[in-house]
């Protein structure tokens, strides 16, 4: 067996027009769109197939992309609308349904405005879309368990790969990264491409949790109670609102649902807000939001049932019996509150209607949905080429943007694929092919 330690001399070497490292949406999406264009292409991956976390966000229902209207959709991106609308504009939610479509995948669209396979499925669309690219006319060639561990960019001894049979070099006339974020490192989104990047003078903006779950402070100080995390973990909190601020003093506000998790909270309502929280704990060390336990209910309409006699009955059976709280609801406001103001209606109606909710930290990157930071736009050319290391382009979650849940995330990153494969075209096309490199 090779060993990456080998003199360069030793290694087997492989000349492809394009090396992409990454097998992931945007990396499938680059070969895809270079290999209709008759580019020798080649894809490789640290793990044994491709796709592993895409497999794994459509266990509950692939969310492809949303159907709301370009401008609204554009506007999810926030500080990075005007890059990522670029890509969008070329390759966007329309051309998301049409290009499962012509895999044989129908979609439709949820109440939400969320667009789903019809089969609620990832896996035949990955099937069917490997199946187009190896078979395309110039097919992909795929090389699982190869991970790049080094290699000088734009330099003569090319790319370096470990693989099962050792170390492989690869020249390529131009390389795209697409090598994802830092969350769930166990799907190879591990972030270690980051100091190598660096290192080539490329500026990489920090990893950070996106679309993640926080750990709350307790009334004591600390987090939840005992009781409340062994009895209420993994229940949710169905029909809420958050009202929230973000960096800048704005508020926000959102109606939805999320679960309660042992140490704090989590969900698609908190995950909307995630960005914001995130960047207040970063800036103040703590951060929090304000919860509406009946948002279809007004304040006076609850201070009035709160406030009406109870006789006999618990505070429990009172607001169960009046406001119908009960379950995990009620126990968060005993979980929360100090008995003066659970004894106190107007205070407690308050409270009800806005139930602040004290945040300590994100739970950590690699438990996030996706990932914050990346390589900074900046550092990139308009056609998403590193512009320290010519004929290296990046693409997908590893770039400096963030979505937030309901399809964006997915569709800018194979968007990001789509813009930087006409980089790549164009680079090839002014690049003259290398010389055939024989092997030892």
């Amino acid at each position: 067996m090779l060993s990456v330690n080998e003199p360069t001399a030793q290694r087997p070497i492989l000349a492809v027009d394009v090396a992409i490292i990454g097998g992931g949406p945007a990396g499938l999406m680059v070969a895809e769109v270079l290999s209709a264009q008759g580019f020798a292409v080649h894809v490789f991956d640290s793990m044994p197939s491709v796709g592993r976390k895409f497999l794994l966000a459509g266990r509950g229902g692939l969310n492809l992309t949303h159907a709301e209207p370009t401008a609204l959709f554009v506007s999810r991106f926030r500080e990075r609308a005007k890059a990522v609308g670029v890509w969008l504009q070329h390759w966007g939610a329309e051309q998301v349904r049409a290009w499962a479509q012509g895999l044989g995948v129908e979609t439709f669209v949820g109440t939400s405005g969320r667009v789903f396979p019809a089969e609620m499925k990832a896996a035949p669309l990955l099937r069917a879309w490997l199946q187009r690219l190896r078979h395309a006319p110039t097919p992909v060639q795929f090389h699982m368990r190869h991970r790049w561990v080094d290699g000088v960019f734009g330099g003569s001894e090319g790319l370096l790969f470990e693989s099962p049979q050792g170390g492989v070099r690869v020249q390529a006339r131009a390389s795209v990264m697409a090598l994802g974020g830092g969350s769930w490192s166990r799907l190879g989104s591990d972030g270690a491409w980051v100091p190598r990047l660096q290192a080539q003078g490329v500026h990489v903006a920090p990893l950070l949790p996106a679309n993640c779950g926080f750990d709350v402070v307790g009334r004591s100080g600390q987090g939840w109670t005992e009781f409340f995390a062994h009895k209420f973990a993994g229940q949710p909190l169905k029909t809420v609102a958050l009202q929230w601020l973000d960096a800048a003093g704005h508020s926000h506000a959102r109606q939805g649902e999320f679960v309660a998790t042992a140490t704090g909270v989590e969900g698609s309502l908190i995950y909307s807000a995630a960005k914001d929280l995130r960047e207040v704990l970063l800036r103040d060390g703590a951060a929090g939001f304000h919860l509406d336990l009946l948002p279809d209910r007004s304040l006076d309409f609850v201070q009035a049932a709160v406030a009406h006699p109870k006789g006999t009955r618990s505070l429990s059976s009172h607001l169960k019996s009046r406001l119908g709280l009960a379950g995990i609801k009620t126990a968060l406001l005993y979980e929360l509150l100090d008995t003066a103001t659970l004894n106190h209606p107007a205070l407690l109606a308050q409270a009800i209607k806005a139930l602040p909710v004290a945040l300590r930290q994100t739970r950590p990157l690699d438990e996030a949905i996706s990932s914050a930071g990346g390589v900074a736009l900046e550092a990139l050319d308009p056609g998403l080429m590193l512009k320290a290391c010519p004929g290296v382009f990046c693409a997908g979650e590893m770039l400096d943007w963030e979505a937030p849940t309901g399809g964006y995330l997915l569709t800018a990153s194979l968007a990001s694929g789509a813009w930087a494969a006409q980089g790549v075209a164009e680079w090839l096309r002014k690049t003259p092919a290398q010389k055939e490199v024989d092997e030892p």
